[in-house]
């Protein structure tokens, strides 16, 4: 008698069991309550955000390193085509570096290099050192600080294989005994529209001869390195071209590439 009533109560049990688990899969998944939903999504958001950045950081050195980067005009050797005059916005520019893939530097591009031996040897590296030196080239990088010392840009003026030489009786560049046109000569207010005669030589294959548009405020192929041969840069230095001013506002637009050899 008492296991057969066990047995009763046993099977009693276990339909209530079942009876209570229908019911709660009756009743479908309890929500969570809206509070914790956003706990999550603020957990959430908080571990994907250095994934992004971290991305973000990945894609901006890609794109920098082999495609375009900005740079801040730290001088006014380029004056008025591209301002680095002191007391005024520094013109930031974009450079292209592509543009020089599969074509060399023509006359009359503007051009982003990293300088020869014959033109840093003698120069003093301000760059600092570790936290303040990765802020600075991260700064540089977005243009939002001067490149780096042993960056410089300049128009070309010649390339391999062509003789050059200053100046004639109107005071211009010759190049392979013709006059060069530049238009976009600069000369400060109070300066003399003279520039500084050299000896002809022949620019060597493989490099370029770069002057400043702001010719009498500028360090260029004529002086460094003793000038002649030795200021000239080799192409394989030329990181890009600058091809558009980016900032500020004002001053947006292409950056003029007339080649001086085309007229007299």
């Amino acid at each position: 008698m008492s296991h057969g009533r066990w047995r009763f109560v046993s099977r009693n049990v276990a339909d209530v069991g079942d009876d209570v688990s229908d019911e709660a899969s009756a009743e479908g998944p309890q929500e969570e309550p809206e509070e914790q939903r956003e706990d999550k999504k603020k957990r959430s958001f908080w571990k994907e955000l250095p994934i992004l950045l971290l991305i973000a950081i990945v894609l901006t050195f890609l794109i920098q390193q082999f495609i375009a980067r900005p740079y801040m005009i730290p001088s006014g050797s380029m004056e008025r085509t591209l301002h680095g005059c002191t007391g005024c916005t520094p013109d930031k520019v974009l450079v292209n570096k592509m543009a020089y893939l599969f074509d060399d530097p023509e006359p009359g591009d503007v051009v982003v290099f990293r300088g020869p031996p014959a033109w840093v040897n003698d120069m003093q590296i301000t760059r600092s050192d570790g936290i303040a030196g990765f802020f600075q080239e991260l700064g540089s990088m977005i243009g939002l600080a001067p490149p780096d010392e042993r960056d410089f840009i300049k128009r070309v003026i010649a390339v391999g294989g062509q003789k050059v030489r200053c100046c004639d009786s109107r005071n211009r560049v010759l190049v392979d005994g013709k006059p060069l046109d530049e238009p976009y000569l600069y000369y400060p207010p109070g300066m003399p529209h003279k520039q500084q005669s050299f000896k002809e030589f022949t620019v060597p294959d493989g490099h370029v001869f770069v002057l400043g548009d702001n010719r009498n405020n500028s360090a260029d192929s004529r002086f460094q390195g003793g000038g002649g041969v030795r200021g000239t840069v080799p192409v394989d230095n030329v990181i890009g071209k600058a091809q558009l001013i980016v900032w500020p506002p004002a001053r947006w637009g292409g950056v003029s590439d007339h080649n001086p050899q085309g007229g007299t």
